[in-house]
């Protein structure tokens, strides 16, 4: 079976101008907005006009297709620490992964979530009201903590802890979800972690001993020789595999090849040491 990470990457190599740049600046901005909204009509009703319903969805109210992501992943005076602390994570991984890999990940997502929802409600009759984009951030933080386990954040704003050790707890909210929503309102959690582990599956594998694949030893000149035919039809000699920036539109960065991809792949200044390698 091909690996569909491998597919989703040849998709965003392919269109590298795919999706939203900073797109967590403006999902931020919304949930902000949302939470001031709360503070000021309380949260009935801001729910109730936002929270993604197929039956709302099938009378017309499309706009929950997408509304029910600006819903904060917290209500209370929180909401605005938890809203900065998910920018940025997302933020950090658009970086990491390049803006249209971030994307498809946080709209498939969406996608998967709404997917869910409707065949609930198409089998069961049940149209659960998922009120917030709470398992997508949830699937982040744990996406975030995957490739950077050791980096430390301040826990209540005193605190030092890495981020693997909160992605334990992040693990339990999943667990605690799905055991107390009941089928089939626990298929949204499940299909959060779907989604995680097409997009980092890889690379939890790649942490334990003994599971991770060495990369294949590739004829560097043979394919330094394939990619320079290859560029003399382009436009620009060296391109970013990640974010799609060319010396022809950079003339002043830094472009380099990885040694640990399989195949050859070149990249700027700004990933040649922050993407994920490629494995085909």
């Amino acid at each position: 079976m091909r690996d569909p990470r491998n597919a989703i990457e040849r998709f965003c190599i392919k269109h590298p101008n795919f999706g939203i740049p900073g797109l967590m600046k403006y999902i931020a901005i919304g949930n902000a907005v949302v939470w001031l909204l709360y503070m000021i009509f309380g949260a009935g009703p801001v729910i109730g006009a936002l929270a993604f319903s197929p039956s709302a969805v099938l009378r017309g109210q499309v706009w929950r297709l997408l509304s029910f992501a600006f819903i904060p992943f917290n209500t209370s005076w929180l909401g605005l620490i938890s809203v900065y602390f998910f920018y940025w994570i997302g933020t950090v991984l658009e970086k990491n992964w390049g803006t249209p890999q971030f994307n498809v990940y946080f709209f498939m997502g969406m996608l998967l979530t709404v997917l869910t929802g409707f065949i609930v409600f198409a089998v069961t009759g049940i149209s659960y009201a998922i009120t917030s984009s709470y398992y997508i951030y949830l699937s982040m933080f744990l996406s975030f903590a995957v490739l950077f386990p050791d980096v430390q954040v301040l826990l209540f704003f005193v605190i030092p802890i890495k981020m693997k050790w909160l992605a334990l707890v992040d693990i339990v909210f999943f667990i605690t979800g799905i055991a107390r929503e009941g089928f089939p309102n626990s298929l949204i959690p499940i299909v959060a972690l779907l989604n995680f582990l097409i997009f980092c599956g890889g690379d939890i594998l790649s942490l334990i001993p003994g599971i991770s694949r060495r990369p294949k030893v590739i004829n560097y000149k043979e394919a330094a020789r394939r990619v320079n035919r290859q560029q003399n039809r382009a436009p620009y000699t060296r391109k970013c595999s990640v974010c799609g920036k060319t010396d022809t539109d950079y003339p002043d960065m830094e472009f380099r090849y990885c040694s640990l991809c399989q195949g050859y792949h070149c990249f700027c200044a700004e990933h040649i040491n922050n993407h994920i390698h490629f494995t085909e």
